[in-house]
């Protein structure tokens, strides 16, 4: 089970003096090779070496990833997820060494190639094998040392790798700073929540470890136990407890950025919860954020959270006080659906201060009088939320925020309280409380409870992130009251929708009692939920791969909802610019609370059909900024943007003309590539026959491909059918952002024939890349931008063209005599021989008409002359070699 490690793609104190005794790590003579890998550009190499480490008889195997410069730098240790290995994290550890730190990665016990059973991060165990690594770092001469034996070292690690990070914190003092994500504070509360058995999750973690022989005895031994019975018993919670970070909570004392999803049901947001409370009762700086995926899938943000993870590390390890870590509290909150691969729409909010899961409530009354509920024989059928399994490719969650309701109650197995529809907006952000009666012909009971959001008429209701929260009731056969905390979600019920509170007997993730029984419900109060006002739209801007309009129709409608009351009229569309697909004029948008600092300033481009457009710039340049005002979604200071002569704004229909491609779609594994498309096309609610889905597949030229399950698709397959739901409908401006992102050289060919068919058509397309190669030759325009401003915009060849380099055609080779009085002319500062001729860079000064008088005066057979520059050279010289 990956438990989301690789779909964090690299994110992410041995007992203090107990292990003192343990045996050294002891490096295998002749295990180490030592290898560089060198970036493309100007990108410093990064040295790798490749070691097997034994620690008491298991043996480690690990990559160190070190700067080119000499010096001593801080470290990081990278922890993969459960069911991964060290190459998870090898991306990521090496954008840290380029930036200035030496990362060690490493293959936990039982994963990859180590050796060794599975501990679940047991103290004597994986954690005591994080010290040993720790004591090897301070060995070497590349690390920062604040003491002797003592480096400057910090800890990031997804799900399992989250979970040592907080660990290590708690046992060993040198650990100065940790980044963990999605990860568990009380592995005993995440698998066996209320005394309730979490049946999924716990197979998952078994089969994806390889099976129960591959865990430790004791671990084994508990969970068949648990698995049989159903039910968790004092001594299966103590040995989880034991190897989770709670049990030396009071000792995590170290600056800490918590990274949590909220569509997952294996780690909910109340252990980040948890594990805030504690850690800044300890006094030690803590930051949270909330991100759209999970373990149930959803948008990982990769890049946003590794960026953030490296800001975090730059300021408590590299001391660097000026480095951005964000707020003490984003959230990343769901508006619509994009238009790119059906998941929702994001956008960040954020808080001076962490929230909690229970501030500024308010309380909605529930109608609904005593209700009977049936727990059927053998606990079958159960009802259904999450799916473990699926989450990686996007899941029910997924779904769930596309607005379709998946969630699945049996009629007689559950009882249900409805609010009144509602009188204002109701954004929920913590977990809601509600006090139940409950009775049962049984002494144990167990219920699931889950609040809904449901549409007017009832014709719809959604499961916010297909959560849902069991619980034992034990003496319930007398009766009892029972205070129920309903899953921590953040979700905004529009006026007239109204919440129901379910309680259902059954769940198909966790495991409920065998014997039939009966419940019988009723209310003891009103429903309680957080609203956490404080949190509000982040100023800073996100990467621009969060911030994207769809191209549906419906979407658009769902946005002038959203929006009314609070616009103005639209200027008349220009009859002029009709068949222009975007002109964007004097476009300026200010920092938030600043009066003189820009993000874009005084931006003019126009973009024309048929065209494939390249945008440029540097981090900061303002590009993503430009592309959110290009997409409605904030408002410019000063100027306008219109798309086919209709100005943008949030909600403009004009928009429904507008696709975009945003990196890493999700599609359902068992369906076809078909399939999910028309799964895609039904969600946005526009008719069958607008979607043009042959049209599309024909330009993304996936053939034979679409019949069969998208699982067996290969990354550039899965990118092409990405932006074939892209293109559904065939908007006439189709934006991509980072495209071919992953893709191999084929692949990359392949996606560059796709935007040049689809333009090919006389519609437009907009590509934002970082590759400068691959950009010369998918786009016939480019717009440059640097620190807010238009820099260059034009044809690709006027730009590359205007350099000092040469190539100058001959009929015949040029002899190496020729060749040095070539390279001795006056205005010439170097001259070689290619394949095709010369290439001839010119001296300050130089000109080509002399240059070719020159040539024939030596009797060279010119045969043609043009310039020749990379696109990468105009780059940098255009923006002053400031990328």
């Amino acid at each position: 089970m990956d438990l989301r490690p690789r779909g964090l793609r690299a994110l992410l104190r041995a007992p203090r003096r107990l292990l003192a005794a343990a045996a050294a790590l002891v490096v295998l003579a002749g295990a180490g090779t030592w290898t560089a890998a060198v970036a493309a550009g100007d990108t410093p190499a990064v040295h790798r070496s490749d070691r097997v480490m034994a620690v008491d008889g298991v043996r480690l195997d690990t990559s160190y990833f070190t700067p080119a410069g000499a010096g001593r730098h801080p470290a990081v240790l990278l922890a993969h997820g459960f069911g991964g290995s060290k190459d998870d994290t090898r991306q990521q550890a090496e954008d840290l060494a380029q930036d200035g730190y030496a990362v060690l990665t490493w293959s936990a016990r039982g994963f990859g190639r180590s050796t060794g059973r599975i501990g679940l991060n047991a103290p004597e165990g994986e954690v005591a094998d994080v010290s040993r690594l720790i004591d090897w770092l301070a060995k070497q001469p590349q690390v920062r040392l604040d003491r002797p034996g003592d480096p400057r070292v910090g800890m990031a690690g997804g799900s399992y790798g989250g979970a040592v990070s907080l660990l290590a914190a708690g046992h060993d003092r040198r650990v100065d700073a940790i980044a963990p994500a999605i990860t568990y504070w009380n592995l005993a509360d995440a698998l066996f929540p209320n005394g309730v058995f979490k049946k999924l999750w716990a197979g998952v973690f078994v089969n994806s470890g390889g099976g129960c022989a591959k865990f430790e005895p004791t671990l084994c031994r508990m969970y068949e136990r648990v698995a049989e019975s159903g039910t968790p018993d004092p001594a299966a919670r103590k040995l989880l407890q034991e190897r989770s970070p709670s049990a030396v909570g009071d000792a995590v004392k170290v600056p800490t950025l918590l990274v949590q999803g909220q569509t997952d049901s294996l780690f909910t947001l109340d252990q980040a919860d948890a594990a805030q409370r504690a850690i800044r009762a300890n006094g030690a700086p803590v930051d949270v954020d909330w991100i759209a995926g999970g373990h149930d899938g959803g948008d990982l943000e990769t890049g946003r959270v590794e960026a953030r993870v490296h800001a975090w590390f730059d300021r408590y390890l590299k001391g660097d006080g000026g480095a951005d870590t964000g707020p003490a509290f984003r959230i990343t909150r769901t508006g619509g659906v994009d238009s790119t691969d059906g998941t929702a729409r994001l956008r960040g909010a954020s808080a001076d201060a962490y929230p909690g899961l229970h501030g500024h409530r308010r309380a909605i009354a529930l109608d609904g009088g005593e209700q009977h509920v049936a727990n059927p024989a053998g606990a079958s059928p159960p009802g259904v939320s999450a799916l473990p399994g699926i989450g990686g490719s996007g899941g029910l969650a997924q779904l769930s925020a596309l607005g379709v309701g998946v969630a699945l109650d049996f009629p007689g197995q559950y009882a249900k309280f409805d609010s009144a529809p509602l009188t204002r907006d109701l954004r929920i952000t913590g977990a809601p409380t509600a006090t139940v009666h409950v009775t049962s012909t049984r002494d144990d009971a167990v219920l699931f409870g889950k609040v809904y959001d449901v549409g007017p008429g009832g014709t719809r209701q959604v499961l916010p992130a297909q959560l849902v929260a069991p619980f034992r009731v034990t003496g319930a056969e007398a009766g009892k009251d029972v205070t129920l905390t309903l899953p921590a979600i953040d979700h905004e019920v529009q006026k007239g929708h109204r919440l129901r509170l379910v309680l259902a007997s059954t769940d198909l993730g966790y495991a409920s009692p065998a014997a039939p029984a009966g419940y019988t419900v009723s209310l003891k109060g009103d429903l309680s939920v957080p609203t956490a006002p404080a949190v509000t739209t982040a100023a800073a801007p996100l990467p621009a791969w969060v911030w994207w309009l769809p191209a549906a129709g419906a979407v658009a409608a769902l946005s002038l909802l959203l929006t009314a009351g609070r616009r103005t009229a639209a200027p008349a569309p220009d009859p002029e610019l009709a068949d222009v697909p975007l002109v964007i004029k004097d476009l300026s948008k200010r920092y938030a609370k600043s009066a003189d600092r820009y993000a874009v300033r005084e931006l003019s481009f126009r973009v024309e059909k048929g065209q494939v457009l390249g945008l440029l710039g540097p981090n900061g340049a303002g590009k993503t900024t430009t592309l959110r005002m290009l997409m409605g979604l904030i408002r410019p200071d000063d100027g306008e943007i219109r798309v086919f002569g209709h100005t943008i704004r949030p909600g403009a229909s004009v928009l429904s003309r507008v696709g975009a491609f945003v990196e890493g779609a999700g599609f359902l594994p068992h369906l076809s590539g078909r399939e999910n498309l028309e799964l895609y096309w039904r969600a946005t609610g526009r008719p069958p026959e607008d979607a043009r889905l042959d049209e599309a597949l024909e330009i993304a030229g996936l053939g034979d491909a679409l019949a069969r399950a998208v699982r067996t698709y290969s990354q550039g397959m899965r990118q092409r059918l990405a932006i074939a739901q892209a293109m559904l409908g065939l908007p006439d401006l189709l934006i991509l952002d980072e495209p071919t992102n992953g893709l191999d050289p084929p692949q990359i060919r392949e996606m560059r024939e796709v935007m040049i068919r689809y333009a090919a058509g006389g519609r437009t397309v907009i590509v934002s890349s970082h590759l400068l190669a691959e950009v010369e030759q998918s786009c016939t325009h480019l717009v440059v931008m640097d620190r807010g401003r238009l820099v260059q915009a034009g044809p690709v060849a006027e730009i590359v063209g205007s350099g000092d380099t040469l190539l100058v055609g001959t009929a015949t080779p040029v002899a190496e005599p020729v060749m040095e009085k070539v390279a001795a002319l006056d205005g010439v500062a170097s001259a070689v021989r290619t394949d095709d001729g010369l290439l001839i860079r010119l001296e300050p000064g130089g000109t080509a008409e002399r240059l070719v008088v020159e040539l024939v005066r030596l009797e060279v057979p010119v045969a043609s002359v043009g310039p020749h520059r990379r696109l990468e050279d105009a780059f940098l010289t255009l923006i002053g070699g400031s990328a």
